[in-house]
């Protein structure tokens, strides 16, 4: 429900003090989440913060909206309740890369597949942060850590690859560093009807300090990042001289002008195709090819909550309301009589 107040930062803020260590990616992505809904317009009374457990789930606390800060891995669950039994409220679940996708991760796929019109804000430092740097599912194969003194030995989790095959509508990515383009992120997201996926890439200056340098840095960004617009050549590079093409059934990186490729080579980016092949192909990419960031998927689909809400109006429809004691002396009873 949107109202025509306006809205700043400041009406989105608590008066709580922010106990994340000072440089913390978190503090960026608060800021942006406080701007992105000033700019949504939704009043602080029809918004709903879930969090788990984890330095990403202090985040509630910060919030002047209601909030709900739950137990290790079941934000998702508990926000899809909240959404459920109150389809007028915006609920934004606020998560880390240990607390949704270890421990939560069932119900994480869950609320993706059911289409729960759920804000998922997935704050990936590739660590356990709160529980002092431990390897996270989404930490790099021979990863050295606290629990993996000698390196891990097993793949992580991509967020996007997750969120893409339990059949997701909107997955989208930022940087902690780009408080603009992730406030627009947000903002999209928001504006999605179903379960929108964030990944935004924080920094853990404790624990994993530089994690995400070689993207997030400014001096190379522009050459190994792209953002991503829906309707827009992918294009990147500080002049926006290379872009994505099509090389067989592969993504490959090209230069415009080198090698007989021209503008017209680079491919258009269509985020509201429901075929995800080519969203996935995107999501995945790193190495050799730039990290997307932006909107990288946004189709429409039938929203749950919005289904649930709909099935129980038809259902009273067709049968008139009872009291208790009707559905309780209903079918098999007996009659004691003295």
């Amino acid at each position: 429900m949107t109202t025509d107040l306006k809205y700043t930062p400041k009406d989105f803020k608590s008066d709580q003090y922010v106990r994340w260590c000072p440089g913390c990616g978190d503090h960026a992505v608060l800021n942006c989440l406080h701007k992105a809904m000033a700019e949504l317009g939704v009043a602080p009374s029809q918004t709903a913060v879930i969090s788990g457990i984890g330095c990403s789930s202090r985040l509630p606390y910060y919030m002047n909206t209601y909030g709900f800060h739950t137990i290790h891995g079941r934000g998702a669950a508990i926000a899809t309740g909240v959404k459920t039994a109150r389809p007028d409220l915006t609920v934004w679940l606020v998560t880390g890369d240990g607390d949704c996708l270890a421990i939560g991760g069932n119900h994480f796929i869950h609320a993706v597949r059911r289409n729960v019109d759920l804000n998922i804000v997935l704050f990936n430092n590739k660590i356990y942060g709160l529980t002092k740097g431990q390897y996270s599912p989404t930490s790099d194969r021979g990863f050295v850590s606290k629990s993996s003194p000698y390196g891990t030995v097993e793949d992580p989790f991509i967020p996007a690859e997750l969120a893409l095959g339990a059949r997701g509508t909107f997955f989208a990515r930022g940087i902690d560093v780009d408080l603009k383009n992730t406030t627009d992120i947000l903002l999209a997201s928001a504006k999605h009807k179903g379960a929108s996926v964030v990944e935004v890439l924080v920094n853990c200056v404790i624990f994993n300090d530089g994690i995400h340098k070689k993207i997030t840095d400014k001096e190379y960004r522009a050459d190994r990042t792209i953002f991503l617009r829906h309707g827009e050549k992918m294009l990147f590079g500080k002049d926006n001289e290379k872009g994505l093409v099509l090389d067989g059934l592969k993504l490959k990186a090209v230069t415009i002008g080198q090698d007989g490729y021209t503008l017209d080579d680079v491919l258009v980016h269509d985020a509201h195709t429901p075929e995800n092949t080519m969203h996935l192909m995107l999501a995945m990419m790193g190495g050799d090819l730039p990290v997307a960031l932006g909107v990288i998927r946004d189709v429409p689909a039938p929203v749950y909550d919005e289904e649930v809400e709909k099935q129980i109006a038809e259902v009273q429809a067709k049968k008139p309301a009872r009291k208790l004691r009707d559905f309780l002396m209903s079918g098999e009873v007996w009659e004691v009589k003295e």
